[in-house]
């Protein structure tokens, strides 16, 4: 009898264990089966929610000189530097740390040849996917100018002629109010700097922020670039014949480099260094535009590429 109720007990140990383990595998995947649910519901999603902007100034440069090229000289191929950057990110799966301007050419040859070099790439969605975001970022930034000419039609958003220093900043730590990230570009300069519209558009919004100061808000055209300017000048930080609703056009005065902001009370200067703050919001969905998902970009190499290519 000792006999067996030992083996009884131990087939009762046995069963809890392996009750247990049925268990522990039921609730595993469980989680996996609606993690992936999840995963699935975002893959349906109509909109980008998120965009990593990390192409070299050079790479742009070396992007827009082809497109330029390709219209100045009438070729009957006409070469598009956001389809060219599109094919780079797929190619680099996003890491343009491997970037070899011979890709650029053997591009532009495939082209030239009537051939399509996408169609050698492994994931076509990603290669969409990339499109959508670069045309929302650079959608306009080429084109025919008034003057009739092809080329690039934005501009730095510090005057021409000005100095100023920079470094990419952008996810930096910001404490004033609440810690969060910087999501903008700091362009430090003197107060009393010009500061101009990047692209064509409508004055958004003009007016005091507490985190900004004076601030304005300038919307592309096509409504999916919002940009930011911020920190403009105590007393006189707008072109005082702006107001919102207005239209602007790339390389119109819109105001002054100041260090306004950090504070409540309008038209105070609570930052310690002179700069302009200048961010860029990419709207996908407008019902997003104020909520908690807002898509801002990294401008650093941005701003690198418009300062080397000044008109």
């Amino acid at each position: 009898m000792y006999i067996l109720s030992c083996k009884i007990k131990r087939i009762n140990k046995i069963f809890i264990i392996l009750s247990s383990l049925l268990t522990l595998s039921s609730f595993i995947f469980l989680i996996m089966y609606k993690s992936k649910k999840v995963s699935i519901n975002a893959d349906e999603s109509k909109s980008i929610k998120y965009v990593e902007f990390n192409i070299s100034s050079k790479i742009l440069s070396d992007a827009m000189k082809e497109d330029i090229k390709s219209h100045k000289n009438d070729d009957q191929v006409k070469i598009n530097w956001i389809d060219i950057l599109s094919y780079l990110a797929c190619k680099y799966g996003g890491n343009f740390k491997k970037y070899s301007k011979k890709d650029i050419k053997n591009y532009v040859n495939s082209k030239k040849n009537n051939e399509n070099p996408e169609k050698n790439l492994e994931n076509q969605k990603l290669l969409s996917y990339y499109k959508e975001a670069y045309e929302a970022i650079l959608s306009g930034f080429i084109g025919e100018k008034e003057n009739g000419k092809y080329g690039l039609k934005v501009r730095s958003p510090i005057a021409y002629g000005y100095p100023f220093t920079h470094y990419d900043d952008f996810g930096k730590r910001r404490t004033f109010g609440y810690s969060r990230p910087h999501l903008g570009h700091d362009m430090f300069c003197a107060v009393g700097t010009p500061v101009i519209a990047v692209e064509d558009g409508y004055v958004e919004i003009m007016g005091w922020n507490r985190f900004g100061g004076w601030r304005i808000g300038i919307r592309s055209h096509d409504k999916k670039r919002y940009w930011y300017y911020a920190h403009l000048r105590k007393n006189k930080p707008f072109n005082p014949n702006l107001k919102e609703g207005d239209e602007v056009h790339a390389g119109d005065l819109i105001g002054y480099v100041g260090k306004t902001g950090y504070s409540s009370k309008e038209n105070v200067n609570n930052l310690q260094r002179s700069h302009l703050h200048i961010g860029l919001q990419l709207i996908f969905d407008e019902s997003l535009k104020d909520s908690p998902n807002q898509i801002w970009i990294s401008l650093y190499e941005l701003v690198r590429f418009l300062k080397r290519n000044y008109l």
